[in-house]
C-alpha cells in the first residue's frame, strides 16, 4: 500500500499525462485486472468530489480499475454517509490519502451563494440541505470586498467549501483523528479546473508538499 505523499505524486503524476491527453498504458489495462480485483482492492487514495459529469475522478487523474475509492455528492459537501464512506476506505483497505476534490463553477455553490445574496425558498429539502452544508463556509465571503466581484467571490467559495469539508474530515471523526495521529492518513483540499483539466492541491499539504 502506497503511503501518502506517494500517493500523492502518483495522483499529480495521472493529472498532468491527462492534461497533456495522453493516458499511461497501465490505466488502459486496468481492466485485465477485472478478475484479480473482485477477490479485493487496495485504492491508493480516496477521492470525495462533486457529482458534476465534467469532474470523474479516475479520468482526471488517469487512473484505472481499483485505484480510487471515489465517493461523489454535489457541492463535495461532507454528510454523515460521506464521513462514514471515507472511514470504511481508510480503515478498511488502508488507503492513505483522502483528497476532496473541488472544481471551478461548481452549481451547488453557485446555488448556495444566490440564496445567500437573493432568497428564494424555492429549493426543495433535499436540494435546501445541500445549499445548507455549504453555506457556512461562503457566507462570510458575503461580508468582504469580494461580493461586489462575482467571478473572484465564486473563486473564493469553491475553495471555502473544500477547505471547510477536509477540515471537518480531519476533526469530525474519531477513526479518521487516529489514523491521521498514528498512522500517517494525510486528508487534503484541491480544485479541478474545468477550464484547464489541472487539478491544484492547495490545502492540508505537507511542508515539503
Amino acid at each position: 500500500m502506497l503511503d501518502a505523499p506517494s500517493a500523492l505524486e502518483r495522483l499529480r503524476e495521472g493529472n498532468a499525462r491527462f492534461v497533456a491527453n495522453v493516458r499511461s498504458l497501465d490505466t488502459l489495462l486496468s481492466h485485465t485486472r477485472r478478475a484479480e480485483l473482485a477477490a479485493g482492492q487496495e485504492p491508493i487514495a480516496i477521492i470525495l468530489g462533486c457529482s458534476d459529469s465534467r469532474v470523474p475522478a479516475e479520468i482526471v487523474f488517469d487512473q484505472g480499475l481499483g485505484d480510487l475509492f471515489v465517493i461523489r455528492v454535489a457541492g463535495n459537501v461532507v454528510a454523515a454517509s460521506q464521513v462514514g464512506s471515507v472511514e470504511f476506505a481508510a480503515a478498511r483497505f488502508g488507503t492513505r490519502l483522502v483528497v476532496v476534490l473541488g472544481h471551478t463553477q461548481c452549481g451547488a455553490v453557485s446555488a448556495t451563494l444566490e440564496e445567500l445574496q437573493r432568497p428564494t425558498g424555492s429549493h426543495s429539502r433535499n436540494i435546501q440541505s445541500i445549499v445548507e452544508r455549504i453555506r457556512p463556509a461562503v457566507a462570510g465571503l458575503l461580508d468582504t470586498e469580494l461580493r461586489h466581484q462575482p467571478h473572484a467571490l465564486m473563486q473564493a467559495a469553491v475553495r471555502a467549501n473544500v477547505r471547510a469539508a477536509a477540515h471537518q474530515l480531519r476533526y469530525g471523526s474519531p477513526i479518521l483523528e487516529a489514523l491521521i495521529e498514528r498512522e500517517g492518513l494525510l486528508v487534503v483540499g484541491a480544485e479541478y479546473s474545468l477550464e484547464t483539466g489541472v487539478v491544484e492541491f492547495f490545502d492540508g499539504l505537507p511542508e515539503d508538499q
